[in-house]
């Protein structure tokens, strides 16, 4: 007679079993992420970095949206998914140029039937200052969809260069707040620990909540950085366990993880 019991999962397609992955996606958005996760064996703690909310100014918001721009940039996936709610139906002009900041974003746009273009390197402000299609943007009118509060960095480079930049605020991020709930999670949680980073501001919310005792124990456990300017950010920070993802993607950021694991387990 057959034996009717689930053959074993291989090990080799649960890289991830035994580690505790650390999500810190924003409140309600980690869903995906936390399955991927478990799907390579992990079990995962959600540690939200930021909340994010409506904009200060919605009816403003709408307004520019509807306004014409020459260039449209669109700072992350959440950026995308905002500005599409708020303006329905947002139709970019045919001859308009859109500009996601990583691979994450182009697909975010794709989704909404824009072609966007990326950088071609790496996947930040310094990628995108970096394509030759915004080298040369005088007299340009460019839009530059996100939050308030990022790095400050894109605007004022484009309007150096000649650009009229108008800074969109399609939400807000705020910091979620951590509580002993998370606290005491993460006290339990075995290690290995493996934090992906993908946002500075996330991290930054991480460090300044964690209880002083937990931080020192994360810290000497391996960081996932989705870009060399979040890994020199979490070494500032004082991690000493840092390797550098292809991209924010939850598979780049996942693949890093089981490359980590691996070397950890050697």
């Amino acid at each position: 007679m057959p034996d009717s019991r689930a053959a074993p999962t291989p090990a080799s397609s649960r890289p991830l079993a035994g580690a505790t992955v650390l999500v810190t996606r924003p409140v309600g958005t980690a869903g995906s992420f936390v399955r991927a996760a478990r799907a390579l064996g992990a079990h995962s703690l959600l540690l939200p970095g930021m909340a994010l909310r409506a904009p200060a100014d919605p009816a403003l918001a709408r307004a520019q949206l509807g306004q014409a721009f020459d260039d449209w940039i669109f700072v992350s996936p959440v950026a995308v998914q905002r500005a599409f709610a708020l303006a329905r139906p947002l139709r970019l002009p045919p001859a308009a140029r859109a500009f996601g900041v990583g691979e994450g974003t182009r697909r975010a746009l794709a989704r909404h039937g824009v072609a966007a273009l990326t950088p071609a390197g790496r996947a930040d402000s310094e990628g995108l200052l970096a394509c030759a299609e915004l080298a040369a943007v005088r007299g340009r009118r460019i839009a530059l969809v996100g939050a308030p509060g990022g790095r400050g960095l894109l605007g004022p480079s484009l309007a150096a260069r000649g650009a009229e930049v108008v800074a969109i605020h399609a939400y807000a991020r705020v910091p979620a707040r951590l509580d002993r709930r998370h606290f005491r999670a993460l006290e339990k949680a075995a290690d290995p620990l493996l934090l992906p980073v993908s946002s500075a501001y996330a991290l930054a919310n991480l460090v300044a909540q964690l209880p002083a005792e937990q931080l020192a124990r994360l810290r000497g456990q391996q960081v996932l950085a989705s870009s060399a300017r979040l890994a020199a950010l979490a070494r500032g920070e004082g991690f000493v366990q840092v390797a550098l993802a292809a991209s924010a993607l939850t598979r780049d950021l996942l693949a890093a993880a089981v490359a980590a694991l691996a070397r950890h387990r050697l």
